[in-house]
């Protein structure tokens, strides 16, 4: 078996296992944000995600580092360096230990002054709201020292082990939320339930940190400090600071504006829209953290074609998978809302469907994301890609400004989605030799194409029929089987249908016997 057969059935192998953590994660985290949401009431569990946006701005530096510490850990599992693998993990166990005193300090001072005096919280569960804002830091500041640890499972690809803690941590979760809505017991719901999801946090740090250590050698528990990757890590993380910093303020960032404008009712509606668009993007998501490490791995090993071939089939198959699952969605958002949680809050469907819009549009870019960080070169990029990105946030609080629908604010985002996926491409077409033509006609051009075919028959019955519980089974059944149908003779070459149908074969093959 060649190495990139190898790789292949690697990525296939750990694509499954996140499948199975997140068909299982999927199912309870739907019920689990109907039964939050019916504890809580809409105004406390728009506060918790508002007050926990207040907290994920201080996470930008810790994003940044993030992204540099897997990037150089599976950089150097490319190169074979165990030396190396020891010192990149020791140094970054340093930098977060100091990072996570200045974090701390930040939160507690800037954060809760601003908590406090700006936020448009009622009188009456500010003391509430603190109390989540507090809990928020306790858990940014242990995920912030597990960084490490979560990164050397994916520069490894021991995918398994996120599947079996993963599920546990759902598990846990669920009992939380059971416990939250049917104890009967008379305290505050809102700062209970904020204490009990830090004490999980804990609970599966403690895990990860446990598995790390016993499996992988460079994650033992010894402090030091490399000059050479320090420099070389900060410097990376420094530059991709920026574009930490501006996907957080298009998200937490705008979420904070639409409190500011409109109040946590309308932050409860977003953050409904982003259960469902985290729901739907694992599918795609899970795809890509498997896929991930190999295209780092060939960078470093100088096969190019082979990477190019994984950053093009990356985006299309990711898109795909997405496709699969958010076109019935985008049609039948209204039922599903209502099916799910029976009452909402306004503007929530209209939410929905923007978000998946934009991260539709956003899934194009996750491979070219990797292949540059695999790179190591960032400045310029994050200058011109992170600065575009930051538009999110002053265009936003424009349209608030004048008026505008809160739907204007993902307008913005996607428009803006547009104009990164372009530099992103001129970019790697000057660093890495990328195609950028090539790139637009094989990627792009291919999914718009499946896309329009696959809407055409769902947008009819979507037209003619009155909703109800009939047109939502019949759209379901079309959106996936065009879906499917488009993918097959339009998405996928001669190759790639040659390959599905020997595997349709030997699944078939496997239960006749």
């Amino acid at each position: 078996m060649t190495t990139q057969q190898e790789n292949t059935k690697r990525i296939a192998k750990n694509t499954l296992m996140l499948y199975v953590r997140m068909l299982f994660s999927m199912l309870v985290s739907l019920y689990t944000s109907r039964v939050v949401l019916q504890a809580l009431g809409v105004e406390d569990y728009g506060i918790y995600n508002v007050v926990g946006g207040v907290v994920a701005m201080f996470s930008m530096i810790s994003s940044s580092l993030s992204s540099s510490v897997s990037r150089f850990l599976t950089f150097e599992l490319g190169k074979g360096d165990t030396d190396g693998l020891k010192r990149v993990f020791s140094t970054s166990l340093s930098i977060q230990l100091v990072l996570a005193g200045i974090i701390v300090v930040l939160a507690e001072t800037i954060g809760l002054w601003f908590l406090n005096t700006h936020m448009t919280i009622p009188a009456n569960r500010l003391y509430a709201a603190n109390w989540v804002f507090h809990a928020s830091v306790l858990t940014f500041v242990i995920n912030l020292l597990s960084v490490p640890f979560s990164a050397s499972i994916v520069s490894h690809e021991r995918m398994s082990a996120f599947a079996y803690i993963g599920i546990l941590d759902v598990v846990l979760r669920l009992l939380i939320v059971l416990f939250i809505a049917y104890s009967g017991l008379g305290f505050d719901r809102l700062i209970v339930y904020a204490l009990l999801l830090v004490g999980v946090v804990c609970l599966m740090q403690a895990i990860y940190w446990r598995y790390c250590t016993r499996h992988f050698l460079e994650c033992q528990l010894k402090l030091s400090f490399d000059v050479d990757y320090w420099k070389e890590m900060s410097s990376f993380a420094g530059w991709n600071f920026i574009g930490c910093t501006a996907g957080l303020l298009k998200d937490q960032g705008v979420n904070i504006l639409l409190n500011l404008f409109l109040g946590p009712i309308i932050n409860a509606a977003r953050g409904i829209a982003n259960t469902v668009n985290n729901v739907l993007s694992s599918f795609a998501g899970n795809f890509m953290t498997a896929l991930n490490p190999q295209i780092t791995k060939s960078y470093a090993a100088g096969d190019y074609d082979y990477m190019f071939s994984l950053v093009e089939r990356g985006s299309r198959f990711s898109y795909y998978i997405l496709l699969l699952f958010a076109l019935p969605m985008l049609f039948e958002a209204d039922f599903v809302l209502t099916l799910w949680l029976k009452h909402y809050p306004a503007h929530t469907v209209n939410f929905v469907r923007l978000i998946l819009l934009v991260t539709m549009c956003d899934i194009l870019s996750n491979t070219l994301i990797n292949l540059q960080i695999s790179t190591g070169k960032i400045r310029n990029y994050q200058l011109a890609v992170g600065g575009m990105l930051l538009m999110n946030f002053p265009l936003s609080y424009i349209c608030l400004k004048i008026g505008f629908q809160p739907e204007s604010t993902l307008i913005v985002a996607l428009i803006v989605a547009v104009a990164c996926l372009f530099l992103r491409l001129l970019f790697l077409r000057k660093m890495v030799g990328l195609s950028m033509r090539r790139y637009l006609h094989k990627v792009c051009g291919n999914v718009l194409c499946v896309t329009l075919v696959a809407a055409v028959l769902p947008t009819l019955l979507y037209l003619q029929m009155a909703d109800g519980v009939m047109r939502f089974l019949l759209m379901c059944v079309l959106t996936v089987l065009c879906s499917a149908t488009a993918i097959y003779f339009i998405g996928c070459n001669r190759n790639e249908r040659n390959f599905i149908k020997s595997r349709i074969v030997l699944i078939r093959h496997k239960f006749s016997l």
